[in-house]
């Protein structure tokens, strides 16, 4: 802080103020910022509210320190010193306001930091779940994983700001005591990160045995290869500032003296919470490219169909005011018999006929609702359909189907072999987590049927 040149908090604050752009770009692609809301759905329980606020508090509360100290050591600038020269202004010279807003900058960098260790120790637990746990162990509520994460959480967010509190009578020492802590925390977490990544192609070699569909497998490697990316990140955030921390609690600062190491340090770490906090949003709220295209495409169709509706009706209704003056004037110049149901367009070559009473588009119908309407207990047209969506190589299920006054009941055809078979219905020794899984914080499906979500996220201390 004291030591460090303002270039360097410039950097911070320069890729701090990026991460929060692509926060808020990334929230908009993902859902509109639905995720934010209280009831942003089904599974917003207790426990995906504290993982999603927790991390979207830590980047602006990170941000607002580096933002903070920039402008502080730009206000301040630099001073002469008689034995170390030209160097950033010490904090004992600042103005009253700069020396004021020490604290609070340094509380604010603490809680951040705490909340982006919650949100560390939630996904070494739950991916320590999702490798070790078989299909007995359903509930990661209710496993020890989850009281862990719960116990490790609340360390994390007391013992960061109490290490920030207790210190605040020497800047410096604040400084290198909160850099200390919070980077040993952090280290630590990120070390045992480190086997999940050497065991993970095991498992999903074990999921590929276990015939986990290929959407599964896409999704999960997908995470492997983003955690891997964010742990070398998470090293280049925490080893610059846990040597910032020692060499700050050491008699002499070796270290610390030197602008370049200091900056270049600095620097690096701010690099790397950034670029990690930035997959961990990746991770939480992953998009679905293919989904969005097709909503939007669904959208103009909706918008088109629309746009069409509105054009027939007012189609519609030039034809029946046109019809009606023609039904007038034959009624005042004597039309022949038998065509007052029908108009005549003399103007035209070739004589056409239109029914007085056309039927106007319904804009509200959708383009689904609009198919040929098979005959009462008619179902090969049905069945065909049913065929053709069959995936290649699956079995053909036929469904129950009425004909007439009876009923068809349906069944698996006979094509299928007794291997097939034996795969369809023997027991699997994976969790059912696996095959729902889609982000580490959206956990509605427990592997029970419930959904555990809006429990508490005490719920384990009621069993």
């Amino acid at each position: 802080m004291s030591h460090t040149s303002p270039a360097s908090l410039l950097v911070w604050a320069i890729i701090c103020c990026l991460l929060g752009v692509f926060l808020i770009f990334h929230l908009w692609s993902f859902d509109r910022f639905k995720c934010l809301k209280w009831n942003s759905g089904p599974s917003s329980g207790a426990f995906k509210r504290v993982m999603t606020y927790s991390y979207l508090l830590s980047v602006p509360l990170i941000g607002s320190y580096a933002v903070g100290f920039a402008a502080i050591k730009y206000t301040e600038g630099f001073t002469d010193h008689p034995v170390l020269g030209i160097i950033p202004k010490p904090h004992q010279l600042w103005g009253p306001i700069a020396h004021r807003a020490i604290f609070p900058l340094m509380l604010m960098f603490s809680i951040g930091w705490s909340f982006e260790m919650v949100t560390h120790l939630e996904e070494l637990c739950f991916w320590l779940f999702l490798v070790n746990a078989g299909s007995a162990q359903q509930d990661w509520f209710h496993s020890l994983y989850f009281k862990t994460w719960v116990l490790g959480s609340a360390i994390a967010v007391i013992y960061m700001p109490l290490v920030t509190i207790f210190t605040r009578s020497d800047p410096l020492k604040s400084e290198a005591y909160t850099f200390l802590a919070g980077s040993l925390g952090s280290l630590s977490l990120t070390l045992w990160f480190t086997p999940i990544l050497w065991t993970f192609p095991t498992f999903l070699n074990n999921l590929r045995s276990e015939g986990v569909d290929i959407n599964t497998i896409v999704r999960l490697t997908k995470f492997s290869e983003l955690n891997t990316i964010r742990v070398v990140f998470r090293f280049l955030f925490t080893v610059p500032l846990l040597i910032l921390g020692v060499d700050g609690v050491r008699p002499h600062h070796h270290i610390n003296e030197s602008m370049f190491w200091t900056d270049f340090l600095a620097m690096v770490a701010g690099f790397g919470c950034s670029i990690s906090s930035g997959i961990t949003l990746v991770i939480f709220f992953p998009r679905s490219i293919e989904g969005e295209i097709a909503a939007r495409d669904a959208s103009k169709e909706r918008k088109r169909t629309r746009s069409l509706g509105k054009t027939a009706s007012i189609f519609d209704s030039r034809i029946h005011t046109r019809s009606n003056m023609t039904q007038s004037m034959n009624t005042n110049y004597g039309a022949p018999a038998g065509t007052s149901g029908t108009y005549l367009l003399t103007s035209s070559p070739v004589k056409q006929h239109f029914p007085l009473e056309t039927e106007s588009y319904d804009e509200h119908v959708d383009e689904s609702e609009m198919r040929t309407v098979q005959p009462p207990g008619s179902t090969d047209k049905y069945w065909n359909d049913e065929e053709r969506d069959v995936l290649p190589g699956l079995p053909p299920i036929r469904p129950n189907r009425r004909k007439g006054h009876d009923v068809e009941l349906g069944g698996i055809d006979a094509s299928l072999t007794e291997d097939n078979l034996s795969k369809h219905t023997r027991a699997s020794n994976l969790n059912p987590m696996v095959h729902n899984f889609t982000s580490p914080i959206n956990l509605a499906y427990a592997g029970n049927g419930q959904n555990h979500s809006n429990d508490s996220w005490l719920t384990f201390n009621r069993h």
